[in-house]
């Protein structure tokens, strides 16, 4: 009989798992996640670079697509150029940063420019298209 009482302590103790067992488990997912994060971080500001890079190229071209039917001597804002079709409904309006883009034209060119990461214009990372 007392052999029966101490298999089932035995049998109860190797049910379940202790809040300690719990925790530690909690905690080296929590370490292996934020070494993750840390090595994702500067892939994820090159990707926004690359990204206003792009859509930058996008903006300028539809500002000279709607030159076409328009004044080039005009510097359309990014609502004209959506109202008239030159630009997609669902184009960004702003940078991956999300300061708004700021559009540029004199002598029939144009020039987009975003102040870049630091939201600070005239830093070494600012986005201007077509570069100097």
């Amino acid at each position: 009989m007392v052999l029966r009482v101490y298999r089932s302590r035995e049998v109860r103790r190797a049910r379940g798992v202790t809040l300690v067992e719990v925790l530690i488990v909690v905690a080296i997912i929590a370490l292996v996640s934020a070494g993750v994060a840390v090595a994702a971080f500067p892939y994820w500001g090159r990707s926004q670079q690359k990204s206003a890079f792009a859509n930058a190229r996008n903006l300028r071209g539809a500002v000279k697509s709607w030159w076409v039917d328009h004044d080039p001597s005009l510097c359309p804002e990014i609502d004209q150029l959506v109202q008239d079709q030159a630009l997609d409904r669902d184009s960004p309006r702003t940078d991956p940063w999300g300061k708004p883009w700021r559009i540029e034209c004199a002598d029939h060119e144009v020039t987009i420019l975003s102040d870049g990461s630091d939201r600070t214009a005239g830093t070494s990372d600012d986005i201007r298209i077509p570069p100097t």
